[in-house]
């Protein structure tokens, strides 16, 4: 395996420390200590996810064009740092909401690039593995965060804004560690670029990469904000200050499945793959759902996990095989601006759902988009994935 990836997966993991430490918090933050209502929270999420998918796909062509994938990565790393201390200073939603736009700007500045790198520097036959690998350093930070957070909950007394501040010291040295231990490929700093958004070069984005834009979309519609699994957690009886282990749990069974389904995925069909993990969420839905107690929100999200580490990985590497190398970013940009507009959508229905006809309602539509992901995936079995551009 490249060392690039190996340095792309710990600034990952850093970078992810921080960032959960907060979000595993900010949507009891929100409601709890600033009174902001459920389905306000489902639009902030909403919107702060979708910001950062739809931004990747300006940096991802930015990228292609310029043939510089680190000095993006470095800009949104950087951004995404300089936030964290804006979430422990907030005094209201607007404040909140400013904070996760310019902190989600961040992530899609630097996610398209940073794929594309990944694509660049990893063989083919590899490319599975490396994004399976790359996911799971990625999801070892994000259950490292939550756990630091409860452990600092229940040393703090339930102090929200010290274990914001606190969460800017991981998003530091993420970005110090980009600096000093990515090195790009010498062909993607000299090689000159065409506009990669002309129609030329769209038109060569095949039907196989639209097919798996699609799939993405559906799989975002039916997998909401991870924002309502916390607070499903805690409608369910979990105490306050133990709340952010359910994304500790997600998130350890995420990264111990993602490197394995990711060689997985480079020795077997990805359609078999992709109908088992969309056959998990449902479950995870349905159990969530139905649910009467901490133990069972904790068996659901559980299935969660298992769902982000089968496909997660795999869909990056899906998009990789199926476009040209050198539309490898812009093909990101727009895979993330399809989930993008899905993930604003998704979030806003779930929490208007919650709140009109209560939680159980979003986890039933979830698995009903579920359905539709099964029934789309039984329409392309004769498309080969594996055609590597």
């Amino acid at each position: 395996m490249p060392k690039e990836v190996w340095v792309l997966g710990f600034v990952s993991l850093l970078m992810d420390i921080s960032s959960e430490m907060v979000h595993s918090l900010l949507p009891l933050f929100m409601v709890g200590t600033l009174g902001i209502s459920v389905f306000a929270v489902g639009l902030i999420e909403g919107a702060a996810e979708a910001t950062a998918l739809i931004v990747k796909i300006f940096s991802g062509a930015l990228s292609d064009y310029l043939g510089k994938r680190k000095a993006l990565a470095i800009v949104g790393y950087g951004l995404a740092a300089i936030t964290k201390p804006m979430f422990a200073l907030a005094q209201s939603s607007g404040m909140v909401l400013t904070a996760r736009l310019t902190d989600r700007i961040g992530k899609g500045i630097r996610g398209a690039p940073r794929d594309a790198l990944i694509a660049d520097i990893t063989p083919a036959a590899m490319r599975g593995a490396a994004f399976g690998l790359r996911q799971s350093l990625d999801t070892i930070g994000a259950f490292v965060g939550p756990l630091l957070a409860t452990a600092l909950m229940v040393l703090w007394a339930n102090d929200f804004r010290a274990v914001f501040w606190v969460s800017v010291i991981p998003a530091t040295l993420a970005v110090l560690l980009l600096l000093v231990g990515i090195r790009e490929p010498a062909s993607h700093s000299e090689q000159k670029r065409t506009n990669p958004i002309r129609m030329d070069n769209l038109k060569r984005l095949n039907a196989s990469y639209w097919w798996v834009v699609a799939l993405g979309a559906i799989f975002t519609l039916a997998r909401f904000s991870e924002a309502f699994l916390v607070l499903r957690a805690q409608e369910r009886g979990i105490p306050m200050a133990w709340v952010p282990l359910v994304m500790v749990v997600m998130n350890v069974i995420y990264a111990a499945s993602a490197y394995p389904f990711g060689r997985l995925s480079d020795r077997m069909s990805p359609l078999y793959l992709l109908a088992l993990g969309t056959l998990v969420l449902l479950i995870a839905d349905v159990v969530l759902a139905l649910g009467t107690n901490g133990t069972h929100v904790m068996i659901g999200i559980a299935f969660w996990g298992i769902h982000l580490g089968i496909t997660q990985g795999l869909m990056s590497a899906l998009v990789a095989h199926t476009a040209p190398a050198d539309l490898r970013g812009t093909a990101f940009g727009f895979f993330n601006l399809v989930s993008g507009v899905a993930m604003l959508i998704s979030s806003a229905l779930a929490g208007l759902l919650w709140d009109q006809l209560g939680a159980a309602s979003t986890f039933w539509t979830g698995a009903g988009f579920c359905a539709l992901g099964l029934v789309g995936l039984l329409r392309i079995q004769g498309i080969d994935f594996k055609q590597v551009s």
